[in-house]
């Protein structure tokens, strides 16, 4: 009697897009954090016209790019590089990226215009790319590198008053860092007493995101009921996604995470509990970062969805 393979389950977008982002956490590695130990810059994956991507799109294709080592921020779908006549390696793996395309229901006879508009649904759609390193015979510029920023030494004062702009209170002093809802003051340790420059303003940046949470700025609620809980794990996850992404835009090298080992296994069970919450977490992040990038006056770059 023959019996036939198992089938694979099928993967939904969201765990298809997240599928790395777990793999990177369940080997105790940020893949938006890494390029940072080595007090290298984080760059933005782009697609091909140069955009960046945004969202969870940017931090999954980061664990690609580290977990297999790719330098170039470029990613290209079958067809782009073929326009650009290049191929695609054989036997190269692509890697999935996802947006949303709505979708409108019946119609029904009796519906108002209102009833025809809350029937529009987003669906979560995704597609394949491929990083210039994985494609021959692309163009140079798909492969050069980062053109060089003047050093962070040299950048402190005005990076601290695009900070300063900002109209978040920050008060100095202790030993920790935090940001308190009740009083709306973000407090941090003085400069001095963080490694490097680095790590102070990507701490600044993490708590200017939770800065970001309450109702009179962008009304972000998980449900958290209490310290640890899956809406504080979540709410971390925002703060850390949108640190990385503020860093890379302003090209600074830094870390922030005060229990390394226990965010990753908190991260992990909220991941497990509800898998689409790294896609969550990755858009109010990336809503985060462009309020804060509008704030500071700098340009946020197009969405193009």
């Amino acid at each position: 009697m023959l019996h036939s393979a198992p089938q694979q389950k099928r993967l939904s977008p969201t765990e298809r897009v997240t599928a790395d982002i777990k793999a990177a956490l369940e080997r105790g590695v940020r893949p938006w954090a890494r390029p940072w130990e080595t007090n290298a810059t984080l760059m933005l994956p782009r697609r091909a016209n140069g955009i960046p991507y945004k969202g969870i799109n940017t931090i999954a294709l980061w664990a690609t790019s580290q977990q297999r080592g790719y330098a170039s921020p470029y990613w290209l779908t079958f067809k782009q590089a073929i326009a650009l006549n290049a191929s695609v390696r054989k036997g190269e793996r692509g890697s999935f990226v996802v947006f949303y395309s709505e979708k409108r229901g019946e119609p029904r006879q009796d519906a108002s215009p209102e009833d025809d508009r809350a029937d529009i649904r987003r669906i979560l759609r995704g597609y394949t790319v491929f990083s210039a390193e994985q494609i021959d015979g692309l163009p140079e510029n798909f492969h050069a590198a980062a053109p060089p920023t003047a050093p962070l030494a040299e950048r402190e004062s005005e990076l601290i008053s695009l900070a300063e702009g900002l109209p978040a209170e920050v008060r100095h002093g202790g030993d920790r860092a935090f940001y308190s809802p009740d009083t709306d003051v973000i407090q941090l340790p003085h400069r001095g007493a963080f490694t490097d420059f680095g790590a102070y303003f990507i701490t600044r940046l993490h708590e200017t995101a939770h800065w970001t949470r309450p109702s009179s700025r962008l009304n972000r609620d998980f449900g958290q009921k209490r310290f640890g809980d899956s809406g504080y794990a979540l709410e971390e996850v925002v703060a850390e996604l949108c640190a990385a992404m503020l860093g890379a835009e302003l090209q600074v090298p830094g870390a922030h995470i005060d229990d390394h080992a226990g965010y990753l296994a908190s991260w992990l069970r909220v991941l497990d509990e509800q898998p689409s919450a790294f896609l969550t977490a990755a858009s109010k992040a990336q809503q985060a970062a462009d309020y804060l990038i509008g704030l500071m006056g700098l340009s946020a770059p197009p969405d193009p969805g």
